[in-house]
């Protein structure tokens, strides 16, 4: 459960001048605020509220949404598997782009842009912002190759120029791969793993594509399947964690649980003062 809405409901008790309550609202929607001499409490939200006020006496309900990066992961991890074409490793410019195309944009371009905008509701930024771009890489990937088999665009075997203009496509996703490897540092080693591989691989192809350089290019392929390897890996523990409520295959988390075994962890986030939402998946 990433994301709700808090009511306050109840009575507290109280009076006189340095007790106060103010109701709003019909039903289950009302909000509440009470204010108290400040020096009887420790901690103060912005808007002057006690975060303990809220701990004893708030009541949350949260929309309940699956982690989004489990569909993210996984379309990433078939999509990459699937189009070894990009390396010339089987088929032809002509049949295998498309068969290879549909699939590219269905399922890596539609279903991960879906899940990035999953993660924005979970208000997963890094979720998002790798989601998205990889999303919209495969949506355009697929049409590029529509375009190729049909003869509307030159192919990048045949043509260098065509080669070295989408050289450029891996030259911005290698730059967003690496701020998400800095990012994902704060998150989990799984992650930073997966970003890594995606990162190298990026800038290689890039390189290779760029300048020609065919073996660039192979080693660039070979690390963007092992992202894929990784990207699987780490969806398959996010989907086994939340099918038995317990950590299965470990993912490198830098808070527990980290352990097989464990029982997974949500908190509500009050010392953040963001009362009744979860950060994250």
């Amino acid at each position: 459960m990433n994301a709700g809405s808090l009511t306050g409901i109840g009575r507290l008790s109280g009076s006189g001048p340095d007790s106060r309550i103010h109701q709003s609202g019909t039903g289950k929607e009302k909000a509440m605020t009470r204010s108290r001499r400040p020096s009887e409490f420790a901690a103060v939200g912005g808007d002057g509220v006690p975060y303990s006020l809220w701990r004893e006496h708030t009541q949350i309900n949260l929309s309940p949404v699956a982690a989004p990066s489990i569909l993210g992961l996984f379309g990433f991890a078939v999509s990459t598997f699937m189009v070894a074409k990009m390396t010339g490793w089987f088929g032809d410019d002509v049949t295998t782009p498309l068969i290879l195309a549909p699939l590219a944009i269905t399922v890596g371009g539609v279903a991960e842009f879906l899940a990035a905008m999953w993660s924005y509701r979970s208000r997963d930024t890094l979720a998002t912002a790798i989601h998205g771009t990889w999303g919209a890489f495969w949506i355009a990937y697929g049409i590029y190759r529509l375009l190729a088999g049909l003869g509307g665009l030159p192919g990048t075997a045949a043509s260098p120029v065509a080669a070295t203009a989408f050289g450029f496509w891996f030259v911005g996703l290698a730059a967003v791969m690496w701020i998400g490897v800095f990012a994902a540092a704060a998150e989990n080693a799984g992650v930073i793993l997966v970003l890594l591989a995606l990162a190298v691989g990026g800038t290689l192809m890039a390189i290779g594509l760029i300048a020609g350089v065919s073996i660039l290019e192979t080693i660039a392929a070979y690390c963007l399947l092992a992202s894929a390897v990784l990207a699987w890996y780490i969806g398959s523990a996010m989907v086994l964690e939340a099918a038995y409520g317990r950590v299965v295959l470990p993912m490198g988390k830098r808070s527990p649980p980290n352990v097989p075994g464990r029982q997974a962890k949500g908190t509500t986030q009050f010392d953040l003062g963001e009362r009744g939402r979860k950060v994250g998946q």
